[in-house]
């Protein structure tokens, strides 16, 4: 059992459901970055989601992407990324962790060599936005195999006939990504993200998080009600890139966690 399936555990046995943040590891600097990581946990956050940076994020709004070039200018690579998790499980050896990024820095370090590495650091999951289920043999299997949950997204533009091919090998959870487009975009409604959740739950046993679209503690609640689960990332980001202080950064994650923790 992972980190991520006994936190997911716990949840249920409480009657909570999940509250995932996602931030850009080294944004805007290691040190910064380290304290906000560290103070998640605190702040109400049960799986936090570290971003990898990359240079050309094809998925990402422009929030994420402008993360991204601050903590490539102030030198983060894969290895910092490792090494701020590291630095995290001195103090927490409990939170769960999901690395969240693209393939290329990866395959450019080998899979095998990241695979160690990144167990060894603390990692327990991987999303990699860029490996369809096709390319499984790539990393999803090795992942699984080394003890990481490998964790896929599912959209709206997901069919009945696509789906099973998506939830084949996921493990972990579902993230269910509620709009079409670029992170922080519009905001998710959770009318008509409801049937989409009851759909892939049809499909598997695994919990469904619902991200994208989530700004507000109300937006956070709504969602978390028809799902097991709210992430939030560019609202989140939105305040370190306006040099927020952490304490202020983390009593906007409180609220939002307050928000989810309702639902």
């Amino acid at each position: 059992m992972t980190r991520i399936d006994a936190k997911f555990a716990a949840l249920k046995a409480e009657g909570k459901k999940a509250f995932v943040t996602y931030v850009m590891a080294g944004d805007p600097d290691f040190d910064t970055s380290l304290e906000i990581v560290k103070g998640l946990p605190g702040a109400g956050v049960d799986i936090v989601e570290l971003g990898l940076p990359f240079t050309d994020p094809m998925a990402d709004g422009s929030t994420i992407q402008l993360a991204g070039q601050r903590a490539l200018k102030a030198g983060m690579t894969l290895e910092r990324t490792l090494e701020l998790a590291r630095e995290f499980r001195k103090s927490d050896d409990t939170t769960p962790i999901v690395l969240m990024g693209y393939y290329n820095p990866i395959y450019n370090r080998g899979v095998d060599q990241f695979l160690t590495d990144a167990k060894a650091a603390g990692i327990d999951g991987l999303i990699v936005v860029d490996l369809p289920p096709e390319e499984d043999e790539e990393l999803c299997i090795p992942a699984q195999a080394a003890g990481l949950n490998f964790i896929r997204l599912a959209t709206p533009t997901t069919d009945d006939a696509r789906l099973p091919r998506v939830m084949q090998n996921t493990s972990g959870f579902v993230y269910y990504v509620s709009i079409t487009g670029i992170t922080g975009a519009a905001e998710a409604q959770a009318a008509d993200v409801a049937p989409e959740v009851e759909r892939i739950k049809a499909a598997g046993d695994l919990p469904v998080i619902v991200g994208f679209g989530i700004k507000t503690p109300d937006n956070a609640q709504s969602i978390a009600s028809i799902a097991d689960g709210a992430v939030v990332g560019s609202a989140i980001v939105s305040k370190i890139e306006e040099g927020k202080p952490v304490a202020e950064v983390l009593e906007f994650v409180g609220s939002l966690a307050d928000g989810a923790h309702r639902g």
